[in-house]
């Protein structure tokens, strides 16, 4: 599904007219039929205003995934991370009790060269 098409079914999903949508963020509505005709691309701040107006993400407007909204996993774990054994850690981390994470920071500040303790 293509970028102006998503927006169009966001847009329709809300029994929204372009008009109305245009108004929101500040653009003509014949500049939004642009974009749901697949005619022009919004530029990146325009994108930002039309996915918070439609509280999706814009990956899911750009079509990178088919998830609109962003879920806590989504924030959770860098996607650069390949190492599941690391995304298991870092979701794990959290749930630690308070002394556990001082002898983490006191571990970490010795690998980072820092060396300070409590």
């Amino acid at each position: 599904m293509s970028l102006g098409s998503r927006l169009k079914k966001e847009r329709e999903r809300r029994n929204w007219s372009q008009i109305y949508v245009a108004e929101k963020i500040g653009i003509t509505n014949a500049v939004l039929s642009n974009y749901e005709r697949n005619y022009r691309d919004p530029d990146t701040e325009t994108l930002k205003k039309l996915a918070l107006l439609y509280e999706v993400k814009t990956d899911y407007l750009l079509g990178i995934t088919d998830n609109p909204t962003a879920t806590e996993e989504d924030n959770e774990f860098p996607t650069i991370i390949k190492d599941p054994e690391l995304e298991r850690w870092h979701k794990a981390l959290p749930k630690s009790d308070e002394e556990d994470l001082r002898k983490l920071r006191q571990v970490w500040e010795i690998i980072k060269g820092n060396g300070n303790s409590e």
